[in-house]
């Protein structure tokens, strides 16, 4: 019988601070085992944690950009259970067993997205708050023998939470790439997910009907690409309705997700909040938050994906689907912005960038940034065509070399002789031409086989040598018929 999922998420992202949550250890990833420590990260007897103020800016703005409540009284509790790669042996975060000790810095939020059909849905963001991250155990020195490196220990996290208000684990990956855009786009986190700096936990239940109460949940744990999280949803959601048509109960439990194998496996029972035995940080005071650094803030905030996507279809005529792949990437968009600036035909430019442009991109290794040439160079290239200067295949060329040499597109032009012919007498000459060399096809083409249009427009721009201009082309044909 059919099931209907009920997921929520929870996506851990490491801040984008120079320094630990609490002590003034530099952050510095691959660098030489416990290099970045200190008698904090160790949990020395006798030290005192001191919190990182940017962090929990950087936390304010990812709540504002979430559309969340700022908790003025957050609240910072231990949680406690056995952690080999965290010497404290509990983890300073903010979170509480009990109403009275439960004071995230951010609540009761949300985001918003649309469906492959066009279907719009606000998803729920529950909370946000800050913790430290454990650090990292090394086996690959031998079987038998584990290593430690604290370098990790203390680096400031954000765990977003999300209400249990994903009903499919294709929606869940837009939520998952809609966090991974704000985080991008506010500057919070670098957001990778290949480096670990960001995440994410897919709790799924199943149950009867749209209107059941929900299930028992399995929490898969450490999910780090966009395709893994819809696999393991896909895969545990299967098995449960297995179970569940066997005859047999769910059991609530921590699962981690085999891609080679593509199916979860328990790793522990799940805990409950009063097994973590949280209590207030005692070496710790409430983080009162003065309103004007929350309103200083929330006018810091840069144009977020959906205003961006907005600006895009109402300013440049882009359609949706444009729209959102010019903004998927926060790198790609603004390099499409800056280049419209100088472009007078932002939509041509958007052909460009969403096919030639970004299918150069897959193979080239660090993305957008190791591109040869600005962003200015391929608006001019547009304006080129635009004013017929060169034509949209000669572009190609252009756009080729660009892409080789860094050169800017009217050296290349200047270099190559590959400006567009315009002179219509000197066209008018290919053209005749192009009918002398085929007697046979242009009768042929006068009495109406209009296919071979496309024969005639070939050799003349070959003859040309791609030079002649396409619209004059087909207006000349049209008058010597």
């Amino acid at each position: 019988m059919p099931y209907f999922p009920v997921i929520g998420l929870e996506v851990h992202c490491q801040l984008a601070t120079k320094t630990k949550l609490f002590c003034g250890c530099e952050i510095e990833v691959n660098t030489e085992p416990n290099k970045r420590v200190c008698p904090g990260c160790l949990g020395l007897p006798g030290t005192l944690p001191v919190p990182n103020k940017e962090a929990v800016k950087l936390a304010i703005k990812l709540g504002l950009a979430l559309n969340c409540e700022i908790d003025t009284h957050a609240l910072w509790t231990r949680k406690n259970y056995f952690y080999p790669d965290l010497p404290k042996g509990y983890q300073i975060t903010q979170t509480g067993a009990i109403p009275a000790h439960d004071h995230p810095i951010c609540k009761k939020g949300y985001i918003e997205i649309t469906s492959e059909n066009g279907e719009k849905k606000r998803i729920g963001i529950n909370r946000i708050h800050i913790e430290e991250d454990a650090g990292k155990l090394v086996h690959d020195f031998s079987p038998e023998n584990s290593h430690f490196d604290a370098n990790r220990c203390g680096t400031p996290l954000c765990e977003i939470v999300t209400e249990p208000d994903i009903r499919s684990p294709e929606d869940a990956v837009l939520v998952l790439q809609k966090i991974k855009q704000i985080l991008e786009y506010t500057g919070v986190s670098n957001a990778n997910m290949e480096n670990g700096n960001m995440r994410c936990d897919g709790n799924i239940s199943i149950r009867k009907s749209e209107d059941a109460p929900f299930g028992t949940r399995a929490e898969i744990k450490n999910l780090n690409s966009f395709s893994n999280l819809q696999k393991a949803l896909e895969a545990e959601m299967a098995l449960q309705a297995v179970t569940l048509d066997s005859g047999k109960e769910v059991e609530q439990c921590t699962k981690r997700y085999d891609a080679n194998h593509n199916k979860t496996i328990v790793i522990r029972s799940k805990e409950d909040s009063h097994d973590y035995k949280y209590f207030p940080d005692p070496d710790l005071l409430r983080l009162v938050i003065d309103k004007s650094l929350i309103d200083s803030i929330r006018k810091s905030l840069p144009e977020l994906p959906d205003l961006r996507r907005s600006r895009f279809e109402s300013d440049f005529g882009l359609n949706a689907y444009d729209a959102q792949v010019l903004t998927a990437d926060k790198e790609i968009s603004d390099w499409f912005d800056l280049a419209s600036k100088t472009c007078k035909n932002p939509k041509l430019l958007a052909n460009w960038v969403t096919s030639e442009l970004m299918r150069e991109l897959k193979e080239m290794e660090g993305g957008i940034s190791t591109l040869k040439f600005k962003a200015e160079d391929l608006a001019e290239m547009v304006n080129l065509i635009e004013n017929n200067t060169i034509s949209g295949k000669i572009g190609k060329t252009v756009f080729a070399e660009m892409l080789a040499t860094g050169k800017d597109p009217n050296t290349i032009i200047k270099e190559k002789g590959l400006v567009q012919i315009t002179d219509t007498a000197a066209i008018e000459a290919i053209v005749r031409k192009a009918i002398e060399e085929n007697p046979g096809q242009w009768q042929e083409f006068k009495s109406g086989k209009a296919q071979l249009r496309g024969f005639f427009v070939g050799q003349i721009m070959k003859n040309s040598g791609g030079k002649a201009n396409p619209s004059i082309v087909n207006r000349m044909l049209d008058e010597l018929i």
